[in-house]
């Protein structure tokens, strides 16, 4: 049978389910409203015309929403869509456990049975002790909306400050347990964002960082202006210590940390969502200490890593773009920092002091390496991970005989490991099975040229002995942006998709951060270009490689991985059969004036700025929909609730591609609800996003689903 043969079948395919979801004949969208709204850019007219999408109180807003589910749900709803939310069920249904973290002699992480919407957070008294809950969400809501999204327990363990959000927000709400007990306390602490709890040694209270109450600022306000405070344990959050603020620059962001004899406070300062920073130290010792400007002016990157004997470490990219570990004795009062670790030819990721040793976590080639070095930066060899694969979390401290890392890949389930430093053995803390046989699917990284002649990363994922014909449905995914590493991970999702013979395709695009600053920095303002060229060419290397057709090629992003799915189909509409843009960044001449936008501006820039107001009009997803194009079928998700990425931009998105098509290719958007941006979303509303989905791609692609 010929391609042309096979297209038309494809097509057909989804045609005809599109035949039944309306009774006959191309979709027919429910009607949105084009008002008259138009901005002068430096001079340049921009219509508007679906504004009145971004409001999603007005009853127009809700209304239309309520019609596009009604409509997603008919074309998606069937057998085929119960099968595969069976099966993602049966995939998903295996026990998981997080790393753990040591405090004392107590040992804390979450375990999660399988079909648990939120995972439980359990404490061990010993490591080999018996285990006990401490906190089940699940009993939080009804649900299972309500998630735990941050912890932090006082060195010995006593107790525990912890924060949840609702709904998927953002904004965090702060308790604190008693870990003998199981009981709260009545601190209560809200308008917290983004945070971590930093404790003081003697357990009375600790740092955080929280934003300002809703009324005290205009309107939209309440997202920047960050401080960072002192919540003195048992008092009330209107008695907190303010202890760091920089008002006259509302988009800078602080980290807290205090060192293990509560001598310093170490405050980190951000720039938006960029990790150029600023480091301020203060002598708590001394009452009523300056703060010490130890690195200043937001030119590199500084993340603080621990401090021992009066040795402050720290990771930059200071002279480094794969980064380097330098020391400062700001114990003895010296400011000038030292090369402990230096630059390598693979990427320093992160780094921790345990068990007296400086460990290294690298990225080769976007796969993990784990280097221990010791405090004078000598080489002390490698830890010998279980395959090729990523490093997901490491704990420990300084005067700690062990550490705990969680390793996966494409094909291992998450699964905590414990290294002993004296054996120098690392063995599972607890072993993790999921319902694959990772046996029976192989992973293969390839490169291929950008447009520009830059080499390219990409993995690949299928099932042993899948033959090269040509014919494979492809799903190729992608996120190129804010130094972002795209590495190994298990979805068990994902095998939906690999079970029927599909391949799945991870490109390492500039902007992310694979491969040091300068692959990030390629990939950011106006080279954004480069993150899309890369993408374009990974598509166009699986057709020309043999692997696929673009008619049987579909592409996923979400959030910035959103925009560079939306860009590339209205880049190269005729290069894809079927597009999944997920809580996407879509308007990028106003992206900035919702929720923690402005964030963002040292990624992408401003509109407001006249020399990056064409480059963002220039690949603007929602400007530059064209009508009459042929364009892919697309799902656009999104939630009402997610206060990261306003939701307004997938809506007018939507509304866009449909106004611009003819209904016979579906252009069509999911409105979640209770569901935020993502993180914490409860197993339940997870599934059946995912059946959604992979229902949208195999209809789209003409597989029998």
């Amino acid at each position: 049978m010929g391609w042309s043969a096979i297209a038309c079948i494809a097509l057909a395919v989804a045609l005809l389910a599109l035949h039944v979801a309306e009774g006959g004949g191309p979709l027919r969208y429910p009607a949105a409203r084009k008002a008259d709204v138009v901005d002068d850019y430096h001079g340049t007219k921009v219509a508007d015309p679906y504004r009145w999408l971004e409001d999603p109180d007005s009853a127009e807003t809700a209304a239309w929403v309520e019609a596009e589910n009604r409509l997603t749900a008919s074309f998606l709803e069937g057998a085929g869509r119960e099968a595969i939310r069976k099966r993602l069920r049966e995939l998903v249904d295996y026990p998981r456990v997080s790393v753990p973290e040591r405090h004392g002699r107590r040992y804390f992480y979450q375990r999660n049975t399988g079909l648990q919407d939120q995972s439980v957070l359990y404490v061990r008294e010993e490591k080999d002790g018996p285990e006990r809950v401490l906190l089940d969400p699940n009993t939080l809501s009804p649900d299972g909306t309500v998630a735990l999204t941050a912890t932090s327990a006082t060195r010995d363990g006593a107790l525990l400050a912890y924060s949840v959000s609702r709904g998927g927000s953002d904004w965090q709400e702060i308790h604190v347990r008693d870990v003998s007990t199981g009981e709260d306390r009545p601190d209560h602490l809200r308008w917290a964002k983004f945070t971590s709890m930093a404790w003081t040694p003697d357990n009375r209270g600790f740092y955080y960082t929280r934003f300002p109450e809703p009324g005290t600022v205009p309107p939209g306000d309440e997202n920047y202006f960050a401080r960072l405070y002192h919540h003195r344990l048992g008092g009330p959050q209107a008695e907190d210590t303010l202890v760091y603020e920089r008002p006259e620059e509302k988009e800078l962001f602080f980290g807290g940390a205090v060192t293990r004899d509560g001598r310093f406070l170490v405050v980190v300062v951000y720039r938006g969502s960029s990790d150029k920073s600023e480091v301020h130290v203060r002598d708590l010792g001394k009452p009523g200490a300056p703060w010490t400007p130890v690195f200043t002016g937001f030119a590199d990157a500084w993340s603080f890593v621990d401090e021992l004997d009066g040795r402050f470490y720290f990771l930059t990219d200071r002279d480094a773009p794969l980064g380097r570990i330098v020391g400062v004795d700001l114990g003895r009062g010296e400011t000038r920092p030292v090369e402990v670790v230096g630059a390598g030819k693979d990427k320093l990721e992160a780094a921790a002091v345990v068990g007296r040793t400086i460990v290294a976590l690298r990225l080769r080639d976007a796969s993990s390496r784990v280097e221990l070095h010791g405090l004078d930066g000598r080489p002390k060899g490698e830890v010998e991970l279980p395959a090729i694969g990523s490093v997901a979390g490491l704990t420990g401290e300084p005067d700690h005989d062990e550490m705990f890392l969680g390793f996966t890949s494409f094909t291992h389930p998450a699964t905590p490991f414990r290294y002993d430093f004296a054996t120098g053995r690392l063995a599972p803390f607890e072993k993790t099975a999921g319902r694959i046989d990772g046996a029976a699917y192989e992973v293969e990284q390839v490169f291929y040229p950008s447009k520009d002649g830059t080499r390219v990363s990409m993995f690949l994922v299928r099932r042993k002995g899948l033959p090269r014909d040509g014919r494979r449905p492809t799903l190729l995914y992608g996120y190129g942006g804010f130094n972002v590493s795209m590495t190994p991970a298990f979805s068990s999702s994902l095998f939906v998709w690999l079970e029927r013979g599909g391949v799945y395709a991870l490109a390492n695009l500039r902007g992310g951060g694979e491969y040091g600053e300068e692959w990030h920095r390629a990939g950011m303002l106006e080279r954004k270009q480069n993150v899309f060229d890369d993408f374009l060419a990974a598509a166009e290397w699986l057709v020309a490689s043999g692997w696929t057709k673009p008619f049987r090629l579909a592409i996923q992003g979400g959030s910035n991985g959103g925009l560079l799915v939306a860009a590339a189909m209205t880049q190269r509409p005729e290069l894809f059969g079927a597009v999944v843009c997920e809580v996407p960044v879509a308007d990028m001449l106003r992206y900035h004036r919702f929720t923690v936008g402005r964030f963002w501006i040292p990624e992408y820039g401003s509109a407001d700025d006249p020399v990056m107001f064409p480059v963002l009009l220039g690949y603007s997803p929602l400007h530059n929909v064209k009508d009459g194009v042929a364009y892919p079928p697309v799902l656009v998700t999104t939630a009402d609730t997610d206060d990261r990425v306003a939701p307004g931009m997938a809506k007018k998105l939507a509304a866009r591609l449909q106004a611009a098509t003819d209904g016979t290719r579906p252009a069509l958007i999911r409105v979640e609800t209770k569901a935020g941006h993502g993180a914490g979303k409860p197993i339940s509303k997870l599934i059946d996003e995912k059946a959604d989905v992979y229902r949208f791609l195999l209809l789209a692609l003409g597989e029998d689903s």
